[in-house]
């Protein structure tokens, strides 16, 4: 069984069209790193103009001829947990218990075991030593790899983590009892409940400002609510039976989302309508890289939580596709991904495009604010937490549900 509450929660601090706060913080820093080049502890000076970003060049904020190697927590001193290698000529390897990152034995940056929980392999021509892919593995250090054009290609699972028998044992079976058709229709409700969430969070400050849109988002927001209601209502015995329909009832709700949100966008970009592969403009760049970071966050929580990444419930399954991390992403797109997006171009951060991909000061830019995101406390549970904290706790949740030890299971919903 899944339950999703649709009350309305109490309002945040801020939101995406005047910066307040940590808000305002974050996009100053974000706006420095992205106009100022050289800004990050681990950047050089800047590179020449013509070299293509996403394709292994340094790009904006890296050396000339020199690839650009820098931490998702550069602006926080405090808790460096996340190592990017971004670029060809790059050796990671084990240096005592650190992991060295060096250019032509030129040493460029050292990342402590203890403070690591994240190593992202961007590009080509980066290379790694085994030491370092048993370090991780032994101290459950996730390790990711991405392409040039930062799709996931590959990670390290610790073989350990494979023992879990008796969890996806009942996964698998989910899919086939009435399980598996709750669980679809509950990560289906999540992500048009804080649709419409998100929609009241934008649009809270312009009742005066943009009258209009500030109307044309409360009726939005109630449309999609109602939706949401009838995919909780679809009858099923399995997974199978439900999903086509949850599919209809979720892309009527993502038409009337993503028209509404474009009408509460201030900056002066042109966006007409959602688009994935091969977007060109960068709203839709932006969404869909910052997609590609939280599907890492939610892969990681998945496979630690003992699940198989493959055997999801509402997307369907195809040899290679993780369709239970594409399942669960799906209740933390808003809260995490579109509300950092929204704030960036609302608080007039740029978002650049060369030959077709998002420079690497706009990628850096988005990285920081989703960083900043991540972890932020929520209230969640009666608690608050980071919420990288919130989307591990959701993948055990779901372990345990289908284990039998929760009798449901609660998709995240945010507050707005």
């Amino acid at each position: 069984m899944v339950k999703v509450e649709t009350e309305t929660a109490e309002s945040a601090q801020g939101d995406g069209s005047s910066a307040t706060g940590d808000d305002t913080a974050t996009a100053r820093a974000a706006t420095a790193s992205s106009d100022t080049p050289g800004t990050a502890t681990t950047t050089a000076a800047p590179a020449s103009s013509d070299t293509p970003s996403g394709h292994g060049g340094a790009g904006a904020g890296g050396a000339r001829g020199r690839p650009r190697l820098v931490s998702l927590l550069e602006m926080d001193t405090s808790a460096k947990r996340v190592l990017v290698v971004d670029g060809p000529g790059l050796y990671l390897g084990k240096h005592s218990e650190r992991l060295r990152v060096t250019q032509h034995k030129e040493v460029l940056q050292e990342a402590p075991l203890l403070d690591l929980e994240h190593v992202l392999i961007v590009g080509r021509g980066v290379s790694v030593s085994s030491d370092v892919l048993m370090l991780c593995a032994e101290h459950g250090i996730a390790l990711d790899v991405l392409s040039d054009r930062e799709e996931p290609q590959a990670s390290l699972i610790p073989s350990t983590l494979g023992a879990t028998v008796r969890t996806r044992r009942q996964q698998l079976a989910a899919f086939g009892d009435a399980r598996g058709a709750a669980l679809a229709r509950g990560f289906a409700q999540g992500k048009l409940v804080n649709q419409a969430r998100l929609l009241r969070y934008l649009a809270k400050n312009r009742r005066e400002s943009m009258p209009r849109a500030y109307q044309g988002a409360g009726s939005a927001a109630l449309l999609i609510e109602g939706l949401a209601r009838q995919v909780g209502a679809l009858g099923g015995a399995n997974a199978d039976e439900v999903r086509q329909d949850i599919l209809t009832l979720e892309g009527r709700a993502g038409e009337i989302y993503w028209h509404a949100a474009r009408n509460l966008l201030l900056a002066p970009v042109e966006w007409e309508h959602r688009e994935t592969r091969g977007a060109q403009d960068p709203v839709n760049s932006a969404l869909n890289y910052g997609y590609k970071i939280l599907y890492t966050h939610v892969q990681r929580a998945v496979v630690l939580a003992g699940l198989d990444p493959h055997g999801g419930y509402l997307h369907v399954d195809r040899p290679g596709k993780p369709s239970l991390v594409l399942d669960m992403v799906e209740e933390f797109r808003q809260m995490v991904v579109d509300r950092c997006i929204f704030a960036l171009f609302n608080q007039g951060v740029r978002m650049e495009i060369e030959d077709g991909w998002l420079t690497q000061a706009s990628r850096r830019a988005i990285v920081d604010r989703l960083r900043e995101r991540l972890e932020g406390s929520e209230p969640y549970e009666g608690k608050r937490h980071a919420m990288r904290i919130i989307v591990q706790n959701q993948a055990r949740r779901l372990a345990s549900h289908l284990r039998g030890e929760r009798p449901e299971y609660r998709p995240y919903v945010g507050r707005w």
